[in-house]
């Protein structure tokens, strides 16, 4: 056992629980009905995606050439070696070691800002080559569907984007708070904020494949 997890106090439980375990299912279920409703939002993207194909898939697959596929499968190993030390976190503060736990957390965060820097990247190359719909889409007029896939990619990329980005201030809140806290005391905080890194990094591993890879297989 560590000197952290010696001198840390037990869970403060909030008044409405009996116990800590009590509380902590509270929190973990709410965090899953709160991932639940985002399955469900990405779930129609991906249903949307697919009847798209379905009915282009010439142009699909002509729009899917184009994609970065350098910077996608850097961003893949990138955000999935996130998932690795978020993983390692939360066992961390389990075992009850505080400092080991910041920074975790810290490469888990600055992992999500390379993975933000090279999607921006991306996003400026697209927009040098015209592929962004509405604002300067050039694509070869045979395949015009194909802006109905940019639009998609610039929709589902973004939105998962915005979703990271929530994740990475949450992950570096943490990081602060169990630098100067007692880690037992944030034990359920940190492995419900590994619960949604893991769901953002699962809804990439969706993307990637339906993305940058269904012209290339």
């Amino acid at each position: 056992m560590t000197v952290d997890a010696l001198s840390a106090p037990t869970l403060r439980i909030g008044e409405q629980f009996e116990d800590a375990p009590q509380q902590r299912a509270a929190v973990t279920f709410g965090m899953w009905v709160f991932i639940a409703s985002e399955v469900m939002f990405f779930g129609a993207l991906f249903f949307g995606y697919a009847i798209a194909r379905i009915h282009a898939p010439d142009a699909f697959a002509a729009a899917s050439r184009h994609t970065n596929i350098v910077i996608g499968t850097a961003n893949t190993a990138v955000l999935l070696t996130s998932s690795f030390f978020m993983a390692l976190a939360v066992r961390s503060i389990a075992a009850g070691a505080g400092r080991r736990t910041t920074w975790l957390l810290v490469v888990t965060a600055g992992l999500g800002l390379v993975f933000t820097a090279l999607k921006l990247t991306e996003y400026a190359i697209d927009f040098r080559e015209h592929l962004v719909p509405l604002v300067n889409f050039a694509f070869d007029p045979q395949y015009l569907p194909g802006a109905v896939f940019y639009g998609l990619y610039f929709v589902t990329t973004g939105l998962h984007l915005v979703h990271l980005t929530v994740g990475i201030v949450l992950v570096l809140v943490l990081a602060v708070q169990v630098r100067h806290a007692n880690p037992n005391a944030l034990r359920d905080r940190v492995e419900v904020a590994g619960l949604y890194w893991h769901f953002v990094d699962i809804v990439w591993i969706f993307l990637y494949p339906c993305l940058y890879l269904i012209s290339r297989a």
